[in-house]
C-alpha cells in the first residue's frame, strides 16, 4: 500500500493534481537514483537491493504469498521471502507440538540437506520443505 500510493500521488504531482510534498520529493529522488525510498523502508523488509531489483523481490515475495492464499499451502516454501522468518519456524513447531501434544518449549528445530531428486511433490508428514 505504501509503494503504491507513493507512486500514485508522485504520478500525480508531477502533473499538478497535488502539491509536491517533501515526502513526494525524497520519493523522486530516491527512485531516479535507484536506490529503494526511505518512505518504502520504514514500512518494508530489511535490503540492501539496488531498486530495480528490490522490486523484481518484492513482486516474487508477493506472488509467493498471493499463490499461496490462491492455492492453499505450498508442498514447499521459500523461507527467504518471509520478512519475519522466525515466526514461520515458530509456527512449523506448533504445528508439531499440536500434532503430538508435546509442550512447544521442550522442541529444538533441525533441518537435513535433501538431494536435488527428492521428490517435494507432497509436503512432508512432519514439518516444512523451504
Amino acid at each position: 500500500n505504501c509503494v503504491r500510493s507513493s507512486l500514485t500521488n508522485l504520478q500525480k504531482a508531477i502533473k499538478g493534481l497535488v502539491v509536491m510534498s517533501q515526502e513526494l520529493e525524497e520519493v523522486a529522488a530516491a527512485v531516479l537514483n535507484g536506490k529503494i525510498p526511505e518512505l518504502w523502508q520504514g514500512n518494508s523488509y530489511p535490503s540492501l537491493k539496488p531498486l530495480g531489483s528490490y522490486v523484481n523481490d518484492l513482486i516474487q515475495r508477493l506472488k509467493f504469498l498471493q499463490d499461496w492464499y490462491d492455492d492453499g499451502v505450498p508442498n514447499v516454501f521459500w523461507i527467504s521471502g518471509f520478512y519475519f522468518t522466525q515466526a514461520f519456524i515458530t509456527g512449523v513447531k506448533q504445528n508439531y507440538a499440536r500434532k503430538f501434544t508435546i509442550p512447544i518449549d521442550t522442541l529444538g528445530f533441525d533441518y537435513e540437506v535433501m538431494d536435488e531428486d527428492t521428490s517435494t511433490e507432497k509436503p512432508p508428514e512432519d514439518g516444512a520443505y523451504v
